[in-house]
């Protein structure tokens, strides 16, 4: 086997310039999100008589474009909003003052943003809050910094399934069923710690186990369809995707309205936000709004392993590429 083409000077030059880029890459895909956290149309509902919602709205619409303000006719059906995702929280308008319902399990963080922003207003309408957390956080983890935690290891779970699979030589029907079956013992394993050891999810705990698997394998699959159409580049391709990209733009720690635009909107294009979009739903709100990240999930996966597949079947059919030829190249050991 040839060496590399480049002489040795020319490869610690291209190394020595090559790692700043990266790190500067990095820095900015995690430093720039959570540097500029701050509600961009966050669903809020208000709810009461409409001279009181129209008091409460033109507080909120002082902040511009902070807020996407829903309308309900009472307590009732704002509550039932928040229970169906619709909305992170609402303000019912009464006689006794506003009452503030948030979900701290949709968003521990826009729940803390909601009672302080209403809190605020109220201490300079001498007016007190009663706040409801109509759909809670697990106790175990009320902050949800543990389920937070969860999406970056599900996501190098998938990373480097798809990188063993590509670099084991894995193909074709091989390469799906051992990414099929390492994504659900992953569902199976971070199930056991997330929701029966460590209880910071509840829900139904098969249900809660197939997340985790899809999650992780939309992520290895997309990674290792992208190796096997492109080779290596598509390998550090797909790598970089999932982890600048998909993980830092999640916005499982806040919120994608929380996020600067693009990276809420594309983040739950990706399957570190769509499956931390999806553990919520499943997890606290009875699947309420799951359909959007489960699809994600889901073609995510299906079109990672139709890659796999269809690239298997193109280096079959191409000059020396069979599966006989394979097994004698990997055979012969190297001079």
């Amino acid at each position: 086997m040839s060496g590399p083409s480049l002489p040795p000077g020319r490869r610690v030059a291209a190394v020595v310039a090559l790692v700043p880029v990266l790190v500067a890459l990095a820095l900015w895909a995690f430093a720039w999100p959570a540097a500029r956290t701050a509600p961009r149309e966050l669903p809020l509902g208000v709810a009461g008589a409409p001279a009181a919602i129209a008091q409460v709205e033109q507080r909120l619409t002082q902040r511009e474009g902070a807020f996407e303000i829903h309308r309900y006719a009472d307590e009732a059906e704002a509550r039932d909003a928040v229970e169906d995702r619709t909305v992170y929280g609402a303000v019912v308008a009464g006689d006794r003052g506003p009452k503030l319902l948030t979900a701290s399990a949709a968003s521990p963080a826009v729940a803390q943003l909601l009672r302080q922003a209403m809190t605020g207003q109220a201490s300079a309408a001498g007016a007190p809050v009663q706040v409801v957390d109509v759909v809670p956080a697990s106790g175990a983890d009320p902050r949800g910094a543990a389920l937070s935690a969860s999406v970056l290891p599900l996501a190098l779970a998938g990373i480097a399934t798809g990188a063993a699979v590509t670099l084991l030589g894995l193909r074709g029907v091989r390469a799906a069923v051992a990414l099929t079956g390492a994504a659900a013992s992953t569902g199976l394993v971070a199930a056991a710690i997330t929701h029966t050891l460590l209880e910071v999810v509840t829900g139904d705990w098969w249900a809660v186990a197939a997340v985790f698997g899809l999650s992780a394998l939309a992520v290895g699959a997309g990674v290792a369809g992208l190796a096997a159409l492109l080779g290596r580049a598509g390998l550090g391709l797909g790598g970089a995707v999932m982890m600048l990209l998909g993980n830092p733009s999640s916005g499982v720690s806040s919120a994608p309205e929380m996020l600067p635009r693009p990276a809420g909107m594309i983040g739950q294009w990706l399957p570190p936000g769509a499956g931390g979009s999806l553990l919520r739903s499943v997890s606290f709100f009875d699947g309420a709004a799951a359909t959007g990240p489960a699809l994600t999930l889901t073609g995510w996966a299906l079109l990672g392993l139709g890659a796999v597949l269809l690239g298997g079947a193109l280096r079959r059919r191409a000059p020396g590429g069979s599966p006989a030829a394979d097994r004698t190249r990997t055979s012969v050991p190297a001079a």
